[in-house]
């Protein structure tokens, strides 16, 4: 039974968090660059694991019956997203990409944690993710088996994020080329409209 529980919360949250988002692909750059990995991603699992917790104690079951909050969170999300995509477009059509050499600027630890909590607390779906969709299926989880719910979503994120921020350096011959980012931003471009676009599903 723990182990089932265990298992539910690392699936359900494995399954919400490997789309490629502006966390996701911000993670995904620093990795390829080499810049400030492990704090970034341990900001990200600190998040997750406040974020989950706060919806499985139950905000997450208040949020499901908020529809005025649930719209607002939507529309906030979808002009969000829409923006970071326009910003993707930008770069990819106006050679703004990164080059990984050996002179390319390292930008400040202090730079780097602001841009996390950015593409982390002011993303709505972030929110719609951990705390109304992981932490509304924890929340029916009997009380005493929830711990186990929240460390099988601690582990699927932690796993999530030191693949993705220490396994994209295994990319970097493929990212050294300059049509390799501008094809990045572009897939991240037309992914976030997508996530947007699917955000207009919630608005009532």
């Amino acid at each position: 039974m723990i182990f089932d529980v265990f298992l539910k919360g690392f699936i359900v949250t494995i399954s919400l968090i490997v789309a490629i988002g502006a966390q996701n692909a911000y993670i995904l750059k620093l990795g390829l660059l080499k810049q400030h990995v492990l704090p970034a991603i341990l900001l990200c699992i600190f998040f997750d694991f406040l974020l989950i917790t706060t919806g499985v104690l139950g905000l997450g079951f208040f949020i499901q019956g908020n529809q005025v909050l649930i719209n607002s969170i939507a529309i906030f999300g979808i002009v969000f997203l829409i923006f970071y995509a326009f910003i993707s477009f930008k770069s990819a059509f106006k050679n703004e990409s990164l080059i990984i050499d050996g002179n390319v600027k390292t930008n400040p630890l202090k730079k780097v944690i602001t841009l996390v909590l950015v593409f982390t607390l002011l993303n709505p779906h972030t929110y719609l993710d951990t705390i109304l969709l992981i932490g509304g299926i924890g929340a029916n989880v009997q009380d005493d088996l929830k711990i186990y719910f929240l460390l099988g979503s601690v582990l699927a994120s932690s796993v999530w994020f030191f693949t993705l921020g220490f396994g994209s350096r295994f990319l970097i011959p493929l990212f050294k080329k300059p049509m390799t980012w501008k094809i990045l931003d572009i897939l991240i471009g037309f992914l976030m409209l997508f996530i947007a676009y699917s955000l207009l599903t919630l608005i009532k």
